[in-house]
């Protein structure tokens, strides 16, 4: 049977089989469970938020869950809901933003790289230079130079994330240039672009799916550790990160204000970093697994 299922997966398109093999990889559907929910419900916030996040009642003040306010209320009586809600809309919106500048900037950086080598060195000593910081650290200090606010941390994130994608792209390149079917196109007299375009890029695209996975994850806890810090986006922007800033000195009193964007936080990341580990070992022959 097994032999089977092996035959009919060889006949099948790449596209087809690799869907139907994560179909049946327990964690990648929980995963995407998880990353649903949140995405389903950012993109629903102005329904389902039933008070504006940033409205101040300060008659309500520190009020516990309840019917009235399913997540309680802050300090200044805004609706905890509302703020949540709104912050994980931000926080898709940061992190597919970051993940949209990282596919198209760092595949072109690692795919020149990898392709041409005479401006691989001086490339690849940049993306050394940028690496050598850690992620936090340079995302501050370019949001220092910046600004805070949402487009700034956007492309502090970008700047920070850029050269791991690029590194992981040119790695890829450097492979796929000596195959024989592009020594065979280049034989052929066909240009760069045409070879970069229909040999190497598409064949480079497993492994910059499952980077960009783990990227998202990483922009959305960096953009709340940045809104924690106080150099994100501008308050009263609601983000999980100064949500959880405003909550912490009243952690004893009210332990809800920090502890319900805390679990969307890492209900997130968690759903996130189970979508790539699923998307790597379906795409990955060498780390495939039998869910």
């Amino acid at each position: 049977m097994a032999a089977e299922d092996d035959f009919l997966e060889v006949r099948q398109p790449p596209w087809r089989a690799a869907t139907r093999r994560l179909l049946h990889h327990r964690l990648f559907l929980l995963g995407l469970i998880l990353f649903g929910m949140v995405a389903i419900v950012a993109i629903l916030a102005p329904w389902i938020a039933p008070q504006d996040p940033n409205k101040l009642a300060m008659r309500f003040k520190f009020r516990p869950p309840d019917r009235d306010f399913l997540f309680g209320t802050d300090n200044f009586g805004r609706s905890l809901w509302s703020r949540v809600i709104w912050g994980a809309r931000l926080s898709m919106l940061i992190g597919s933003s970051v993940v949209l500048i990282n596919a198209v900037c760092g595949t072109a950086i690692g795919a020149a790289a990898g392709y041409f080598r005479q401006i691989d060195n001086v490339l690849m000593r940049v993306n050394d230079a940028l690496m050598a910081f850690p992620a936090v650290l340079l995302a501050i200090a370019v949001t220092a130079v910046l600004g805070p606010s949402v487009n700034d941390v956007i492309i502090a994130l970008g700047i920070v994330y850029t050269p791991r994608t690029a590194r992981i792209v040119r790695s890829s390149v450097i492979v796929l240039r000596e195959m024989d079917y592009v020594q065979a196109a280049v034989a052929a007299g066909a240009g760069h672009w045409r070879i970069l375009r229909r040999h190497i890029l598409p064949n480079a695209l497993a492994p910059l799916i499952v980077q960009l996975s783990f990227l998202f994850a990483y922009a959305v806890l960096t953009e709340a550790t940045l809104s924690f810090l106080g150099v994100g986006a501008v308050p009263p922007t609601p983000t999980w990160g100064n949500i959880m800033a405003e909550g912490r000195q009243y952690m004893i009193d009210a332990p809800w204000i920090i502890a319900i964007p805390g679990l969307a936080l890492m209900m997130t990341v968690l759903g996130l970093n189970l979508l790539g580990d699923g998307l790597r070992d379906v795409l990955d022959p060498r780390l495939r697994v039998q869910s």
